[in-house]
């Protein structure tokens, strides 16, 4: 009898724990600049515990390409972070940051955990993805401690129930008729995203001003430009039903010029967290019943879709997009025996 530990390790499960490698590493670049520049004690606790479990997990997947006779990916090493270089965003920020990884970190690792066929694959996605939420709470609540984040809008609450009685609450298009007020589910799946790209702004912000790279330097004004957009777009549909959208007083670029991350690193940053853009912008459409709402949230992620074209386009003409396994040529194959 053949147990799942047994089992040679599918192709999605290896382009799984590639792309988990790829992330863990540039996580823990990040935080060894944020650990360097801690001040707050508390803060310095929840980066360092995370970067930990972060280095654990890295040689958990070391190992078990080892184990499995696969070439380890480079990743993000040393050589992408420069020790002493001066703090880029101030001291809030490298929380914010990292709740947004967590955030990022919990979506990814259920669906990678949904591929998983061996046991032991299956525990280490449980594991990844416990550690996860850990560090988000423990980061959510440092901020709401330090009021650095606001909480979502608020609605009256309901005190009957309801049922849908005519098709005008599916409605959003007709100029002439009025829309009905978001639901508190729309509210969620739009105040995510508004959330995400406000951290994003600065994100980009810092990279803009430090990158050394023109091309790469420019994807990150223009990153900077559309999460502006998206946050104007997102804030007028709360607007329009009386919704208030919170601020953020914390998390802010500095005027340093220095970068202490290297631009393939922040431009793989932006990657991961374009990506995550693009998934959010189709699950709020998704649970959007007004509709109006998944056609303006199909605008942003068509313009998602071309600032992520274009991302990767500077990676691959600067040699900074490592290609994750990929199944043989077959055809490239025979005619290389064809030829001989």
């Amino acid at each position: 009898m053949t147990t799942s530990d047994n089992l040679s390790i599918s192709a999605a499960e290896l382009g799984s724990l590639w792309m988990g490698y790829e992330n863990k590493t540039m996580n823990m670049r990040f935080l060894e600049h944020y650990i360097e520049k801690a001040e707050n004690p508390e803060a310095k606790d929840i980066l360092e515990s995370y970067y930990n479990k972060e280095s654990e997990h890295v040689e958990t997947l070391t190992k078990i390409f080892q184990n499995e006779g696969a070439v380890l990916p480079i990743g993000y090493t040393e050589k992408d972070v420069e020790p002493g270089a001066p703090r880029l965003f101030d001291e809030m920020f490298d929380i914010m940051h990292l709740r947004l990884i967590t955030i990022i970190n919990m979506g990814l690792f259920t669906v990678h955990l949904s591929m998983a066929y061996r046991e032991d694959i299956r525990k280490l996605y449980h594991r990844f993805s416990a550690d996860a939420q850990e560090a988000y709470d423990q980061t959510t609540d440092f901020l709401l401690k330090h009021s650095a984040i606001p909480r979502p809008p608020y609605i009256t609450m309901p005190k009957d129930i309801e049922f849908t009685k005519s098709k005008k609450y599916m409605s959003g298009f007709n100029l002439l008729s009025r829309k009905r007020p978001l639901n508190a589910l729309e509210i969620g799946f739009l105040y995510q995203p508004l959330e995400a790209n406000t951290i994003g702004m600065t994100l980009m912000t810092g990279f803009a001003q430090s990158a050394q790279n023109k091309d790469a330097a420019k994807i990150f004004f223009d990153g900077k430009d559309l999460s502006k957009q998206i946050i104007t777009k997102l804030s007028d549909l709360l607007r329009e039903s009386d919704v208030h959208t919170p601020s953020m007083w914390a998390g802010i670029a500095t005027d340093s010029t220095n970068a202490p991350f290297s631009d393939k690193m922040m431009m793989y940053q932006t990657s991961v967290f374009t990506n995550f853009g693009m998934t959010s912008s189709a699950i709020g459409s998704a649970f959007s019943l007004r509709s109006d709402l998944p056609a303006k949230l199909a605008k942003s992620a068509t313009d998602i879709f071309k600032f992520a074209k274009n991302s990767g386009q500077v990676m691959v003409d600067n040699g900074w997009m490592e290609e994750p396994p990929q199944a043989m040529d077959r055809t490239q194959l025979a005619k290389g025996q064809n030829n001989k």
